[in-house]
């Protein structure tokens, strides 16, 4: 059980798997007024920097699980790293499945609401974790511009328009009707996304240069190649937030 090689190449050394730096991350730590000892489910958690700053931070405690073996490895190392350990733990499963056996403060997903199949599924999904009153946090893409046509559309790693919500207005929509409250939120920019990609590539590169005859080696020989102007095409039409959200 994990997830494709290529994607744990790709994003191996990364800290945080999505368009948020240091500073965004602190941002919306900050936001939600954590006190020590309030508890945090991150499902999809990559490597764990939300867990592990925050648990450094506010003292707060947490589980985060993720299908990639790697990312838990690299989750555990840096809990170890900020002397966190005692207090959050990671765990090696299917993030789609995983309901936290006690209720927790906070319940993430943050960029991987595919393990939902959607939006609404994966609130329903961290909702089965959330003790009466507590928060969700929710990670999604959105247009911030109308994509002018089929190739800025792929450029952002969609099928269709229809794949991200028209707008931010849209998703903030979006979730009134599932009777959830938007009572925070912190959006991405389009540096976010460059400190994402760019981040990749040089992965590759260096990857590419260890590895010339890996079985993978073409497919990211062409990538490396296609990546850099399919993301100039993209940066400045696709938006992406973390939204705070209380059950009405």
């Amino acid at each position: 059980m994990d997830i494709p090689r290529h994607h744990v190449i790709r994003e191996r050394n990364h800290r945080i798997h999505n368009p948020f730096d240091d500073g965004k991350l602190a941002t919306l730590g900050a936001a939600l007024r954590l006190r020590p000892g309030m508890s945090i489910l991150d499902l999809a958690c990559g490597s764990g920097e939300m867990l592990a700053t925050w648990s450094r931070d506010y003292g707060i405690t947490g589980t985060g699980v993720d299908l990639s073996a790697h990312f838990v490895e690299s989750a555990r190392a840096r809990a170890a790293e900020l002397a966190v350990e005692e207090r959050i733990t990671f765990v090696h499963g299917d993030a789609s499945t995983y309901v936290s056996p006690s209720a927790v403060d906070v319940a993430a997903c943050l960029g991987a609401t595919w393990i939902g199949d959607g939006v609404d599924g994966t609130v329903a999904l961290l909702e089965r974790s959330l003790r009466p009153g507590g928060i969700v946090l929710i990670g999604e893409p959105y247009w911030r511009k109308d994509p002018p046509d089929q190739q800025v559309v792929e450029a952002c790693h969609a099928q269709s328009k229809e794949d991200f919500e028209s707008s931010l207005a849209e998703l903030l929509r979006r979730f009134d009707r599932l009777g959830w409250d938007v009572v925070e939120l912190v959006l991405a920019d389009p540096n976010g996304w460059d400190r994402y990609h760019g981040a990749q590539w040089l992965t590759i590169r260096k990857w590419l240069d260890e590895n010339p005859d890996d079985e993978l080696a073409p497919a990211f020989r062409d990538e490396l190649s296609a990546a850099p102007p399919r993301h100039v095409l993209c940066r400045e039409y696709l938006g992406w937030g973390v939204f705070a959200l209380m059950k009405r």
